[in-house]
């Protein structure tokens, strides 16, 4: 496959998205960092090795952990968002909603939260199994979910180029706001956090994919 929509453009939608702030000239009471990820579809090499070198794990936690907000991810294609998933209890997927419900005319439609820590599918799932707050945004389908997806029809003219400039515009918002909020994101209490999900089969992919050097 080529890539164009998954997940070329996610990460194009990522950097236009800094883009717009730093031209915008804002400054944002918390630092806002832009992260591009190898080896996701291999197990989330990139992703989970920043986790843990950075952050470690709820359970393990070092010292920038109470430091990270939230985490925004985008690994569906070209469409623009319409909805987010939200780590955490049901009050992150609040401040989550009110940071996108600006763009409801452009189709946005809520925000749930989820308490699972499985690791899986896309980057966002890392942060969750740490316990950190990941927001996975769900995006319009298109082609993606038929053809494109992981196949050699994933090709540059799939690719919604008025979708892409309104996610980017969204995503520059929603994160500006979330830094800019007089609060953090809301974790699971000590008490309420999720247990971790069970440690995959000795020998298994997964199993080589936690154990990556984080260096």
């Amino acid at each position: 496959a080529t890539g164009a929509t998954d997940n070329g453009i996610g990460s194009s939608m990522m950097l236009e998205a800094a883009r717009i702030l730093a031209a915008l000239h804002l400054k944002p009471r918390r630092t806002i960092r832009v992260a591009l990820w190898s080896g996701e579809e291999e197990g989330l090499l990139g992703s989970l090795a920043y986790v843990e070198q950075h952050f470690g794990s709820f359970e393990n936690q070092k010292p920038e952990y109470a430091k990270l907000d939230a985490y925004f991810n985008i690994d569906s294609g070209t469409g623009k968002p319409r909805g987010a998933s939200v780590f955490g209890p049901a009050g992150a997927a609040d401040m989550v909603r009110e940071a996108l419900m600006p763009f409801v005319d452009w189709g946005f439609m809520g925000a749930v939260s989820t308490d699972s820590r499985r690791t899986g599918g896309t980057d966002s799932t890392s942060f969750n199994n740490a316990g950190l707050p990941g927001i996975g945004l769900a995006q319009d389908g298109f082609d993606y979910g038929s053809f494109t997806h992981h196949t050699n029809l994933d090709t540059y003219e799939r690719i919604y180029e008025e979708d892409v400039r309104e996610a980017a515009v969204e995503i520059a918002s929603a994160v500006y706001a979330i830094a800019m909020a007089d609060r953090m994101v809301e974790r699971f209490r000590t008490s309420d956090m999720p247990k971790p999900a069970p440690e995959p089969r000795p020998g298994s992919l997964a199993t080589k994919v936690r154990h990556v050097p984080a260096n």
